[in-house]
């Protein structure tokens, strides 16, 4: 098979990244979108929802180190295809669940599998795209979330108004098996992958958690993944609830939002990549761009405190295109600093690390607090944790140059 023609090939396998990615946040999503229906047949309040939301989060932490460890051991192909495949399963079944604790645990097996796909999707992509053109590739990738979240409340809600909302989550999980014949046939790991230092042995996880820069990408993971997760699980009863908006409209504003973000994940990989480019090293370029993400997330804060409902939702849109520019950066500097070998579990590490915070930052804490006091002291408090991640990828991850096994 030519070089050339492989080199044209790395586009298909972006594609089916995208795709999985696209999955994977609309079965994660869908509960969240579909709950004020769902609430008219099985009673779900404020704190359940938390505790629903957290059994998700919990699974997700626990089984982001596995998930690391079958992708590092068994390679891109088979690691993806069985997450997937659990993953779709469990979306599917979530149609049967008659009280919240079949929910919970629906949500708990869907937790394990998905926190596999964006440990994968990097490395898949490490493997087929070069230092320059790698965080443009994972921020097409990362773009999933917004195909996924533009699209898919309004549909959903339009859908489940003929359909149901349990045939809404049956068609998620057919749609994962679909995918999988894809993925299956047309995707392989290059023979010479474009991540430097890539051996078959792998070493063992404590010597990886030794190096203080998995642990700057685990910190940064820590404080920013919450943020995300307040959002995606969070949002749809904020504008419905607070911003008191119709569910159509509740629809709409999500897209709005979601679109916004998904042109920050694609902008903040265009942007570094365009740095490094003109000739700035590859942590400068990096972390510059990181750098001004942080000073949009404050956004948020002035959304939750505007009266105007439409002010509200770009300001809220403005900090979701600042946190996906963060998080494709983010996602790169895995695969900047480690071999191939080791990225699917320091993608695994941060994905643990940013699960971890999820549960008490978007599951439990919300759970009690948005009852209490209400939704502004979550996204002021949240967006003050982007300058700390910052700092420990600036002092923990250093120039985000390659390392040796």
């Amino acid at each position: 098979m030519s070089e050339a023609w492989t080199s044209r090939w790395r586009w298909a396998v972006l594609a089916l990244l995208f795709a999985s990615t696209t999955l994977n946040y609309l079965d994660r999503a869908i509960l969240g979108v579909l709950l004020p229906v769902i609430r008219q047949d099985i009673p779900i309040d404020a704190k359940t929802n938390g505790w629903i939301t957290a059994s998700f989060q919990i699974a997700y932490t626990i089984g982001a180190l596995g998930c690391g460890w079958l992708l590092d051991r068994h390679g891109s192909k088979i690691g993806m295809a069985l997450m997937v495949a659990i993953w779709s399963g469990a979306a599917a079944l979530h149609a049967f669940a008659t009280a919240p604790l079949q929910f919970g645990a629906w949500r708990a097996v869907l937790g394990l599998a998905e926190a596999g796909n964006f440990p994968a999707a990097a490395k898949a992509a490490g493997e087929w795209f070069a230092p320059k053109e790698r965080a443009f590739a994972i921020g097409v990738f990362n773009a999933g979330t917004t195909a996924a979240s533009v699209l898919g409340p309004p549909a959903l809600i339009a859908l489940q108004k003929s359909i149901g909302w349990q045939a809404c989550f049956v068609l998620v999980g057919a749609l994962g098996a679909l995918w999988l014949v894809a993925w299956w046939r047309w995707f392989w790991t290059p023979a010479q992958p474009t991540t430097p230092g890539l051996v078959p042995a792998a070493p063992p996880l404590g010597r990886i958690l030794r190096r203080r820069e998995a642990w700057g990408y685990g910190i940064a993971k820590f404080f920013t993944d919450p943020a995300w997760w307040f959002l995606l699980f969070w949002l749809p009863l904020y504008f419905k609830d607070v911003r008191q908006l119709p569910l159509e409209q509740v629809g709409w504003a999500l897209s709005a939002v979601y679109l916004m973000a998904g042109l920050g994940a694609v902008s903040g990989g265009w942007a570094s990549g365009r740095l490094m480019g003109a000739g700035w090293p590859r942590g400068r370029a990096r972390k510059t761009v990181m750098l001004g993400c942080v000073l949009l997330m404050p956004a948020a804060g002035f959304g939750a405190i505007v009266e105007e409902p439409l002010a509200a939702i770009a300001l809220v849109s403005v900090a979701a295109f600042g946190h996906q520019a963060w998080a494709t950066n983010l996602f790169t500097t895995a695969t900047d600093v480690f071999p191939g070998n080791e990225v699917g579990r320091v993608g695994g590490f941060g994905g643990m690390m940013g699960g971890g915070a999820g549960v008490i930052f978007s599951a439990l804490v919300p759970g009690y607090l948005v009852g209490r006091f209400g939704y502004q002291p979550l996204f002021v408090g949240m967006a003050a944790f982007y300058l700390v991640a910052w700092l420990a990828v600036d002092r923990l991850m250093g120039n985000l140059e390659p390392r040796a096994t």
